[in-house]
């Protein structure tokens, strides 16, 4: 491996070749200014945990009051990320990724233990950057220093895909502080070697031994437990979602979409000791009609205590219906190492793939245990849906029927997720909570889709609620957003009967267009501020585009669901469906660059 030491304005202008590292001589004393301590603070996965849950109970500074009161302000940015080259045009990075952050890090070329953003880009590239200022080399590194950064890959254009811009990381990687040494695990395509997972050195940046491990249709094959499908090409594979981590950091899993008519949704499982993909589970077995089953959100699979991973699937072709081993439009379940063990398919989902109003597009969150005293059903895991539905399901009685989905139903109270006690206005009966609208069986895809995210989950007192981001329309047809975009739900537990979810509350006032997955943020049960980051366009938008729209942070009081903040125009154009993190008093986003944001004292 090549190793380069050079200036930091040389590393933003130039390209480099696939896996090589470049350390930047950031390291150099500079001020005086006192250093944040370590706190043992992490947020290493998309979601901060395995289950996806979104919610930091650790924030003391940036509570609703104090918002309110002093606002925020940008009190740093790193410099401008990697730029890179590819057919005589130059493309500005876009995070996708949601930035991780962990402190403690020994960063070795600094000499010292580090509070670090960890942040990958579209032209492939991840760097750790210093998230506040540190103590080294006897004298102080300053927030926003680049502290390494990697180039994974060459990264393709495709256009008119995820706006136009080069596909080198798209997802959210995972970081294992566990292992020895911590390590960062990332997805990358790559022009000649496509899908390949790398496991990077977090201390140095250096790529590990027998590391990468590449993702194609020779390592599928033999190990697809829903074969015989073949793995696409990185032309018609996306890998949106973010990499899950198993608890013993064993397994990482891999999440795969398909672009165009031929692909099928996969999951991946690659073993992280012996560097080599161990199982494979598509969505389909032929790859003969439209695409099946992908594996689109940002959020990725989740896991919850026993091991068990979930994902939620796009939709399939209009007339697969009962065929076997067909999953499109579904919450899977799998047990280690992709054992299908159970599965939930909403009662309407032949109107789903007719609309493309699918599942895909919105991770499930799993949910803390209940006290079994208080409901039956104390394991739940809900997700979303293009069509504005949230879905809470029993992940104790998912349905363990394996070869085919159930019949398609027009009858809602037939749906077998934990449905509300009252009628539903959309269906006269029961059924599912449509939480944006209007409800429609018809117009669900590309601007017309209501919801795109995970739910966020935070506890207050008693009471646990889900945080959901999306956009509802003026009107059936339109693709008009209006208010509300973000809404509450109260985790309904009736003792001696099932759980269900109720509209406790909405935004009245903000407006989304296209969001990420929201986090929330409080001092244990108290002070909830719930943080979105709308990419401020339309699903179709371009990002190369000179006159992209600025993203926007917001910040709204959990409590009460006023806006407390946004960001107006301060932030640079970055990817879509990104999250921020927020940690000991400042919130980070990933655009072009990392952008911080505090009080303004």
């Amino acid at each position: 491996m090549r190793r380069l030491i050079i200036g930091l304005s040389a590393l933003l202008a130039c390209t480099t070749t696939p896996s090589s590292r470049r350390p930047v001589p950031a390291c150099i004393p500079d001020g005086t200014r006192a250093a944040e301590p370590p706190h043992g603070l992490a947020w290493p996965t998309f979601g901060g945990e395995r289950g996806r849950t979104a919610w930091d109970p650790r924030e003391t500074i940036l509570t609703p009051s104090a918002i309110a009161a002093h606002g925020l302000r940008q009190a740093w940015e790193s410099p401008q990320l990697d730029s890179i080259a590819i057919g005589g045009q130059t493309y500005a990075p876009h995070a996708y990724a949601s930035p991780l952050y962990a402190d403690d890090v020994p960063i070795l070329e600094c000499g010292a233990r580090m509070s670090v953003l960890f942040v990958a880009t579209s032209n492939g590239y991840v760097h750790a950057i210093s998230a506040f200022d540190a103590t080294a080399n006897g004298g102080f590194v300053k927030a926003g220093t680049v502290l390494w950064s990697t180039a994974l890959s060459t990264p393709i254009v495709i256009p008119k895909l995820d706006g136009g811009m080069p596909l080198g990381v798209l997802s959210t990687p995972v970081l294992d502080l566990g292992a020895s040494p911590p390590t960062l695990y990332v997805a990358a395509i790559d022009a000649a070697r496509g899908w390949q997972v790398h496991a990077l050195d977090a201390t140095t940046g250096t790529t590990l031994p027998r590391w990468p491990v590449t993702i194609d249709d020779a390592s599928t094959r033999l190990v697809n437990r829903n074969g015989p499908a073949h793995f696409e090409d990185a032309t018609v594979l996306s890998q949106r979602g973010a990499l899950a981590l198993s608890e013993d950091g064993g397994t990482l899993y891999v999440p795969f979409g398909a672009y165009f008519d031929g692909g099928v949704g996969w999951m991946v499982a690659v073993s992280t000791r012996s560097a080599n993909v161990i199982a494979a589970h598509s969505s389909a077995r032929t790859t003969e009609a439209t695409a099946s089953g992908g594996i689109w959100s940002a959020g990725g699979p989740s896991i919850d205590s026993d091991g068990v991973l979930y994902a939620t699937t796009g939709n399939s072709p209009n007339d697969s219906a009962g065929v076997p081993h067909v999953w499109g439009e579904s919450l899977l379940a799998w047990r280690a190492p992709l054992e299908l063990s159970g599965t939930y398919t909403p009662f309407n989902y032949c109107a789903l793939d007719v609309s493309d109003s699918d599942l895909g597009g919105d991770s499930p969150i799993v949910l803390p245990d209940f006290d079994l005293s208080g409901t039956q059903t104390p394991r739940l895991v809900a997700f979303g849906s293009k069509q504005g539905n949230v879905y809470l399901v029993d992940r104790a009685r998912l349905a363990t029927t394996l070869d085919a989905r159930q019949p398609c139903s027009k009858d809602s109270t037939t749906d077998r997720s934990l449905l509300p006690p009252d009628p539903q206005p959309q269906f006269g009966a029961r059924g599912p909570l449509n939480v944006f609208g209007p409800y429609s069986d018809d117009f669900g895809n590309l601007d017309h889709a209501k919801m795109r995210t995970s739910p966020a989950f935070y506890r207050s007192g008693s009471t646990s609620y889900l945080v959901v981001t999306g956009a509802t329309k003026a009107k059936v047809d339109s693709t008009q957003s209006v208010a509300p975009s973000i809404v509450r739900l109260r985790v309904v537990t009736p003792p001696g009967a099932a759980a269900y979810l109720a509209i406790d509350g909405a935004d009245p006032t903000t407006v989304f267009k296209n969001p990420g997955a929201p986090i929330v943020s409080s001092d244990g049960p108290n002070g909830p501020v719930i943080w979105v980051l709308d990419e401020n366009a339309s699903r179709l938008a371009s990002l190369v585009d000179p006159n992209a729209p600025h993203p926007v942070l917001y910040a709204v009081d959990g409590s009460t669901l006023q806006p407390l903040w946004d960001s107006g125009t301060l932030l640079h154009v970055g990817g879509k469906y990104s999250t921020p993190v927020v940690a000991h008093g400042v919130a980070f986003v990933a655009t072009d660059r990392v952008q911080a944001f505090s009080l303004s004292l």
